[in-house]
């Protein structure tokens, strides 16, 4: 069967999508909409059907690839819940020491996509931990829909004491460099510009359509940024002019990229919003950018 993209949807189909997706409105929400757009109750649930990623048909390295080695581990989070829980990978053969990113998943977290970012990281030639904030409610469920609901009924102050907990772990690990950096989509994009702000010493920081930080702590950051938007993407993009401004204020060393005609979540190749092109180009972009600042 041939691989829907995003062309092969309507445009207001996506908006509501995008809705859907981070909690603005519910399931029947989506479904109503789209079937008063004309494709009915039966067309608006094949609708959502075919929106929903596929994450085995997408994967990249295998859990049990041989050139990596991935574990489940928790770290210290004594302001936060406790513990930190995540997936730990790392190249099988490790040749000195090495840089080490910090994965930060979407509004679902630890799902088997994310997983697979953190392998193709290890295969990279870095070290990758990609913690679930939804380990205190038990860990992302295996169902996209149940995890979104599980995500709203997060202590997000807790929650973000917990990633500052994983740089502080992270920058101890006996394996790294020294040096940590950080990588995020969509909510993890914006977790990615939090721990910019909170940590300037941080080695370089990659948000993937985040939602920006708040334009008076914009000053405390000094990591390096490369910052990727997607081009059709209105809910994300407005913070961009006022976050720009507020770094050309500061000074920070950032480079960005807004992708024209993608959707947002163009990274992630589970789902139709999934654009080839840009993606490979940002990915290309996020690797050079981290071997450039992490190493040496």
């Amino acid at each position: 069967m041939t691989r829907k993209t995003a062309d092969d949807f309507d445009p207001n189909v996506l908006r509501a999508f995008d809705l859907y997706v981070h909690g603005d409105i519910d399931r029947r929400g989506f479904l109503d909409r789209v079937a008063r757009l004309g494709f009915g109750a039966g067309g608006a649930v094949a609708t959502l059907e075919a929106l929903r990623p596929r994450f085995a048909e997408a994967e990249q390295v295998k859990k049990d690839d041989p050139r990596i080695l991935g574990l489940t581990t928790e770290y210290p989070s004594p302001d936060g819940n406790g513990t930190v829980k995540g997936y730990l990978v790392k190249p099988a053969k490790i040749s000195g020491k090495l840089p080490i990113i910090l994965v930060v998943h979407e509004n679902r977290g630890l799902n088997p996509h994310i997983e697979d970012i953190a392998r193709r990281l290890a295969l990279a030639n870095f070290i990758a931990f990609a913690p679930d904030a939804l380990a205190p409610l038990g860990g992302y469920p295996g169902d996209e829909d149940r995890a979104r609901e599980l995500f709203q009924k997060l202590d997000q102050e807790k929650t973000r004491e917990d990633f500052i907990a994983a740089v502080n772990a992270l920058k101890a690990l006996p394996e790294g460099n020294g040096k940590v950096g950080v990588v995020g989509f969509c909510y993890g994009g914006g977790i990615a510009n939090f721990l910019a702000t909170k940590f300037p010493d941080l080695g370089a920081v990659v948000p993937f359509y985040g939602a920006q930080p708040k334009a008076e702590n914009v000053k405390s950051i000094r990591a390096p940024l490369l910052l990727h938007y997607a081009g059709v993407d209105d809910r994300i993009n407005a913070g961009w002019p006022a976050y720009e401004a507020a770094l050309k204020e500061g000074k920070i060393s950032y480079e960005v990229f807004i992708y024209p005609g993608v959707q947002h979540g163009f990274n992630n190749d589970t789902t139709p919003r999934y654009d080839e092109a840009a993606a490979k180009l940002a990915w290309g972009r996020t690797i050079d950018f981290f071997n450039a600042h992490l190493r040496g």
